[in-house]
């Protein structure tokens, strides 16, 4: 089969790099271009870091294109407590040499989609989902080309990890969430409730160091430092690692597991601004508009990332 066309959006971070290699790593996907976004660091680090990863997997021929610098409404909220003061804190990577493009992030999504094929792109979410509402609400003719949105975001019975209700990634831009979820674009939503199912380990980490290729060494590298933020907060003995569950669900969708669901986001109150309301048990009567996922073989989903990695250089 050809390889699926996909478009990775996001703001690394230590676990968006991992999804970044793990797609890279996959002749089963043709990585067409890298969108970055403000998120967990500002975009001038996003748009950094996410060369400097390409450029680790031995691709430096990857198009990367920086985006919107801040949410649609809202001020920008950074994570630096969890990812550094760079994002990528943890391995000692090279200034990269490859080029940022020219063009920005939201008009090469307009442009690429409205060429693609009827088969049309898949839009792999890894951070705010700012670029792509942007894209719509500037061209709403694209929603045709999507066929599919694949995203890491919300929560619904773990809550959020950045306020009770709400994950990080919905909760920098709600707006934009809003805008996407109510797209009727085709969207399947990876929550806290299954990457907190998938818990690193010590002795996963330790076994990237022994690959024997600079890519294994720098993801434990990045990987030390990422997990010890969560196991602090979660008293567990191991880390999430959320955004790679993207790319594995597309890799092996027998994995994960999940039902469709009515899914809104909340705008409007600051108590709960970001919450995701996933309904669940459909009490409320409204169509459902995402795929939920909340189960995963987390031994499968590390054991995919491992394999992966040990392709790369």
């Amino acid at each position: 089969m050809a390889p699926r066309p996909i478009i990775i959006d996001t703001d690394p971070g230590q676990d968006d790099a991992i999804a970044i290699l793990l797609a890279l790593a996959s002749e089963e996907l043709e990585v067409l271009g890298i969108t970055v976004v403000a998120g967990n660091v500002p975009l001038r680090l996003t748009e950094l870091n996410a060369r400097k990863i390409c450029e680790l997997a031995g691709k430096p021929e990857t198009q990367v294109f920086a985006g919107c610098a801040r949410p649609l409404v809202r001020p920008l909220v950074t994570a630096e407590e969890v990812h550094g003061k760079t994002g990528l804190d943890g391995p000692d990577l090279p200034d990269p040499v490859m080029p940022l493009q020219e063009q920005h992030a939201v008009d090469w999504l307009v442009e690429t989609l409205r060429a693609a094929p009827a088969a049309g792109i898949t839009l792999c979410t890894l951070g705010p989902l700012t670029n792509v509402a942007a894209a719509l609400v500037k061209a709403p003719d694209i929603a045709g080309k999507i066929t599919e949105i694949v995203m890491m975001g919300g929560g619904f019975f773990e809550g959020g990890n950045v306020t009770p209700a709400a994950e990080f990634n919905i909760y920098v831009d709600p707006h934009a969430a809003q805008v996407v979820f109510t797209s009727g674009i085709k969207t399947t939503m990876h929550p806290l409730d299954v990457t907190h199912k998938a818990l690193m380990t010590r002795d996963w980490i330790d076994s990237l160091k022994t690959l024997g290729n600079r890519t294994g060494t720098a993801a434990a590298a990045m990987l030390d430092f990422y997990e010890r933020f969560d196991m602090e907060k979660y008293g567990e003995d191991g880390g999430p690692l959320h955004d790679p569950c993207v790319l594995a669900y597309l890799l092996q969708p027998g994995l994960f597991q999940g039902r469709d669901c009515n899914v809104q986001v909340e705008i409007g109150s600051e108590l709960t601004m970001g919450m995701t309301v996933v309904d669940w048990w459909g009490v409320s009567g409204r169509p459902a508009n995402c795929h939920v996922i909340n189960q995963i073989d987390a031994k499968g989903f590390y054991t995919l990332i491992h394999d992966r990695l040990a392709r790369l250089p």
